[in-house]
């Protein structure tokens, strides 16, 4: 008997041994001992980099690109005052120090968020603004050799040093957060954002999604490498990555060249993370590891980019998530049901790409391509005619499952479905 997260509660599950070929989950790596302890011993130890003291000087002017708000969980206001005393030891004022929202293509923010970004021992002694994609104030670097233009933030672009900082974790397109994205997406124009956001879809139209755009992929892949190479025109002078634990605090992070320490951010994150697998499975059953996780059908998505890379095609996935406030997120919801089928929702996706609709375009795929189960408290009429089944308890969906295919179904069963990546391995 296993115990899965669902909502604020839990849901019992019996595999039977002969089907059952393993339960996946996170590993436990010894972390710091405080969040402030991890950025320290970073910054002290930076990755084929000079400190950061040491690379700048008096007089230069530094841009230090931040996350936006929705990805605050970094706690940016934590690590971003221990960075900026680094810096100052280089002997750089504080006026010639400013912060750039890494923002991409969201919205701007309000006085108040830069100041949960920033923190009070900041806010208010630095400049800080918000890359806005959609104005003139950018730099022209070319093109990629994909053919995506860059152009990238001016503020940045006029700066003696730029310093990336954010948290590295899957992505279910570029492969890992961090590093590079603090360039493309966070503060380029929104054309460039666009042109390096189409290549998560195979070049001929009405091909669909290009599978090697997934997360915890690297190698081969066009969003990722494209990035790179933006970012690679910016040329950052320094990176400072965290890596957060289980208990949603700082554990590890990373510090020094921006390509060289993100790799080890990578590495890191696979081996707490990664879990490879030698088979796919008949039937995966996957939690979204509880709440908040399972709050909404977006957040879910998550867990369905890491459960059906272990399942075979044509195989069951049942994902235990609530979503007591449904879908949230207006673009997801469009998606899945203005749309009948991925040949609409891609013309739909190639029109105006967004982060949001290609989430919703994915779950579709994966509805077309997987016998796809949710058990959610979720109104099950907003999930009519998408393809996906719903059902109020995990016996049920698994009554409907067995009917279908049979009872000696090979299972993975992933208790942390949200966090754990299956990587298979031949």
């Amino acid at each position: 008997m296993y115990s899965l997260k669902f909502g604020k509660g839990s849901v019992d599950i019996d595999i039977p041994e002969e089907n059952l070929l393993g339960v996946l989950r996170s590993r436990e790596v010894p972390s710091a001992a405080t969040e402030e302890e991890a950025i320290r011993k970073a910054l002290a130890n930076p990755i084929e980099s000079p400190p950061v003291s040491e690379k700048v000087k008096a007089g230069d002017k530094v841009c230090i690109v931040v996350c936006d708000l929705t990805r605050v969980w970094q706690h940016p206001s934590l690590y971003l005052p221990i960075l900026v005393d680094e810096v100052k030891k280089g002997g750089v004022r504080d006026e010639d120090i400013f912060f750039l929202v890494a923002t991409g293509t969201h919205r701007s923010h309000t006085p108040e968020e830069h100041k949960i970004l920033l923190g009070e021992k900041l806010y208010g002694h630095y400049k800080v603004f918000d890359n806005e994609s959609r104005t003139a104030r950018m730099t022209d670097f070319g093109k990629t050799s994909y053919g995506t233009p860059v152009r990238l933030n001016k503020m940045a672009a006029d700066a003696d040093h730029v310093i990336l900082t954010g948290g590295i974790v899957y992505h279910f397109m570029s492969g890992w957060g961090g590093g590079r994205k603090s360039v493309l997406p966070g503060i380029a124009a929104y054309e460039t954002v666009m042109a390096n956001h189409a290549l998560a879809l195979n070049p001929p139209p009405g091909n669909g999604r290009n599978w090697v755009c997934r997360g915890g992929n690297v190698e081969g892949n066009l969003i990722h490498l494209d990035m790179v190479e933006a970012a690679a025109k910016l040329a950052p002078s320094f990176l400072l990555n965290v890596v957060m634990n289980a208990e949603g605090k700082i554990g590890w992070a990373v510090a020094g060249d921006w390509q060289k320490a993100h790799e080890a951010g990578r590495n890191l994150v696979d081996s707490i993370d990664a879990v490879t697998i030698p088979q796919l499975a008949d039937l995966v059953v996957a939690s979204a590891c509880g709440y908040p996780k399972d709050i909404n059908f977006y957040q879910t998505t998550k867990t369905l980019f890491n459960a059906q890379d272990a399942a075979r095609p044509g195989g069951a996935i049942v994902i235990l998530s609530s979503c007591v406030e449904g879908y949230g997120n207006e673009e997801v919801q469009m998606m899945l049901q203005k749309f009948k089928n991925s040949q609409e929702r891609e013309v739909e996706l190639r029109r105006e790409f967004t982060i949001a609709k290609y989430v919703g375009y994915c779950a579709g795929v994966a509805a077309e391509q997987f016998d796809f189960h949710l058990v959610t408290d979720m109104d099950a009429g907003l999930l009519e005619g998408t393809g996906i089944k719903v059902s109020r308890t995990l016996d049920d969906a698994l009554g409907k499952i067995y009917s279908a295919h049979g009872r000696a179904l090979k299972t993975w069963l992933m208790v942390q479905g949200a966090n754990t990546l299956p990587k298979l391995v031949s």
